[in-house]
């Protein structure tokens, strides 16, 4: 008699929301395009010059730190949540320098510094801080992808407010605000994204009178329950041509509604991972409660190299040397547009100052996301982008279709020439 077998009985996985929250981000398909083709020029990724990064500055902090035992012994044991004082303390004398204030008069103190892994990272704890799903912020319209991804993996709502070539709209803003008061979703409010240096992906610096303006909105508006504006500075140290400009957090005069967020990555190396943040007092303990459970503490060992780089003075030199290469590069880009994109009709561009990107109009009607005719022809002819429809918030102004984002900071200056060589050949081609 033969034996029974047993069925065998496969239990569903039950994944959580915020794994279904988390699909369908572009970076992933943007990579493998890049991999799949080593001779494709990228314009898309947003990294910084693999030939500039600080080799030898690093090894010069390396021997400093390591030049003692006690010191590489407390590098490379478990740190504070906070993160290591000595670096809070350099990050937020400079702060104060560039805005030319004092501790006192900017109502901050080495308290309220908090080191992450990156400045995501930070925006991902403030992030889960403050918002329970359902919750609104509100960005400008486009506004930096992975930041959109943060909100929606968290379930929040991210709404778009208008822009023109200076940045985000105080005006719009208020609208906005407005509008969603009369639906009677004020509380849901719970704050304002800017990228307020060089922003990503627009390249766009926003003016001191529009920095107070959003700062007072914030207050005014903070009715149901607080409004705070999260200030990424992340590429404030890019600086090419013109004077610097004080922050969101110079505007808070209480300093209790700006949150400013900080990182190494663009200035001097992401393989390092660490960002920093300057946290309203109320939000310092949320902050590193939700820390806390995460990390123990984000890397240490990196934290303690970075404070032998700013205490050496090495990090200025590196700043200057790469804000000289990033200058030829934008130059490169902007002059290979004038060039190139110039003769043809309903092309337009942002000429920034820092940063790393520039944005790019094509002519209305042509899709450049990943189902229109674009994308695969730029592929073909040699080039790759970012399309401007992932940097759209999901609510409030319509996303652009016909937009592009365009990096320079990886690519030579022949290949970034080359490349938008190759761009006007896809677009003339769509185009006719």
């Amino acid at each position: 008699m033969p034996h029974a077998t047993a069925s065998r009985v496969t239990t569903p996985s039950r994944l959580s929301r915020r794994a279904a929250w988390a699909e369908g981000q572009p970076i992933s398909e943007l990579m493998s395009r890049a991999l799949a083709d080593p001779n494709l020029i990228s314009l898309a990724a947003g990294f910084v010059d693999q030939q500039t990064l600080p080799v030898e500055p690093t090894a010069e902090a390396f021997r400093s730190l390591f030049a003692d035992a006690e010191s590489a012994r407390a590098a490379l044991q478990y740190g504070t949540t906070p993160g290591y004082p000595p670096l809070r303390e350099a990050l937020l004398n400079r702060f104060l320098d560039a805005d030319e204030t004092t501790a006192d008069d900017a109502k901050l103190s080495i308290d309220q510094v908090v080191l992450t892994a990156g400045s995501n990272q930070l925006l991902h704890l403030v992030c889960e801080s403050l918002l329970d799903p359902g919750d609104i912020v509100l960005c400008a319209s486009p506004t930096y992808l992975v930041f959109l991804g943060t909100l929606g993996n968290l379930g929040a709502r991210s709404v778009a407010v208008e822009t023109d070539e200076h940045g985000i709209v105080p005006e719009a803003i208020d609208d906005a605000l407005r509008q969603i008061d009369r639906r009677g979703e004020l509380e849901r409010v719970k704050a304002i994204y800017v990228t307020s240096y060089f922003d990503n992906p627009c390249g766009i610096t926003t003016p001191a009178k529009r920095r107070a303006a959003i700062v007072e909105l914030a207050k005014r508006w903070s009715r149901s329950s607080k409004i705070y504006v999260i200030e990424d500075a992340a590429y404030r140290e890019l600086r090419y041509w013109g004077d610097d400009v004080p922050s969101l957090r110079s505007f808070d005069d209480d300093g209790r509604t700006v949150v400013v967020a900080g990182t190494f990555s663009k200035s001097y190396s992401p393989g390092i991972r660490v960002g920093w943040g300057f946290l309203p007092p109320q939000l310092v303990a949320p902050v590193c409660n939700q820390k806390g459970n995460i990390d123990f503490g984000s890397p240490n060992f990196s934290q303690h190299l970075m404070a032998h780089v700013m205490d050496r003075g090495l990090f200025d030199a590196h700043v200057k040397s790469i804000c000289t290469s990033y200058r030829e590069k934008l130059e490169a880009m902007l002059a290979a547009a004038d060039r190139w994109l110039t003769p043809l009709s309903g092309v337009r561009w942002l000429r920034p100052t820092g940063g790393l990107y520039v944005w790019l109009q094509v002519p209305d009607g042509v899709d450049t996301g990943f189902s229109g005719p674009l994308f695969d022809a730029a592929i073909e002819q040699g080039v790759l982008y970012v399309p401007g429809e992932f940097c759209y918030p999901a609510e409030g102004v319509p996303a652009s279709r016909s937009r592009i984002r365009l990096s320079f900071g990886v690519q030579s200056c022949e290949r970034i020439a080359a490349g938008i060589e190759a761009l006007a050949r896809a677009i003339r081609a769509v185009a006719s």
